[in-house]
């Protein structure tokens, strides 16, 4: 009963977290964003459902929407910049390595599939797309893109996805029933938060049986080709 309780008061909770950690609240949210854009290791953090959070906690006057909206933009573009750089640097050294829980092959399948149809706009489009906007930067600085191209799609992305969602949860966390009933919005943005991870579980589960073909097929080669193929590097 009292795990149920805190969960249908999370506001009181949150507002005391945020008492308690005060501006580094601030530093811990900066930083999940930035680890789950610029670590391909984390791709299970919260992304697109954090920073609605933010916004709607915003909103319901819990944190200043203009800090946190411009903290979240940094590490959203910070994120995928270091992705960037160590792709560029470490990437082939992926392929020298079989598969593992931490670094699945088959997410860089995925990503490549994305640039062979949208080529450079992939870093905008897969802001949107958990998994892949981990891998997206990644993937990038494997195929050696052109830094300022790279660096105009990830600012142009990086707007687009922080400005959207936060003010979105922003005004959303503004609706007086939302704000008379704040403790119950917030539960289900947590539930929300958990779906991506629970759709991809899923299917790498089912996908078992693939996964051999996709590994062989992921090569350091194709990923060179595809950007080259796009006229993406030199």
């Amino acid at each position: 009963m009292e795990i149920i309780n805190s969960i249908l008061h999370v506001d009181e909770s949150l507002a005391t977290i945020i008492n308690l950690f005060g501006p580094f609240t601030y530093i811990i949210l900066f930083l999940i964003i930035f680890a789950e854009t610029g670590f391909v290791v984390t791709p299970f953090l919260p992304g697109d459902s954090l920073l609605f959070a933010a916004g709607t906690l915003a909103g319901g006057n819990y944190l200043n929407i203009l800090i946190i909206y411009f903290i979240l933009l940094i590490a959203a573009i910070l994120g995928d910049t270091v992705n960037y750089w160590v792709g560029h640097h470490l990437g082939a050294r992926v392929f020298t390595k079989g598969n593992s829980r931490i670094f699945n092959k088959s997410y860089l399948e995925k990503t490549n599939e994305f640039y062979k149809k949208y080529g450079g706009k992939t870093i905008i489009l897969a802001r949107f797309v958990p998994i892949v906007r981990t891998f997206a930067p990644f993937v990038a600085g494997v195929g050696k893109m052109h830094y300022g191209t790279f660096l105009s799609y990830n600012v142009v992305g990086g707007f687009i996805w922080v400005t959207s969602l936060t003010f979105a949860g922003y005004f959303f966390g503004q609706i007086p029933f939302v704000r008379e009933n704040f403790e119950y919005a917030v539960v289900g943005i947590v539930f929300i938060s958990l779906l991506p991870i629970l759709i991809e579980f899923v299917k790498h589960k089912y996908a078992s049986g693939h996964m051999k073909k996709i590994e062989e097929k992921t090569s350091y080669k194709e990923i060179q080709q595809t950007f080259k193929k796009e006229g993406l590097n030199d």
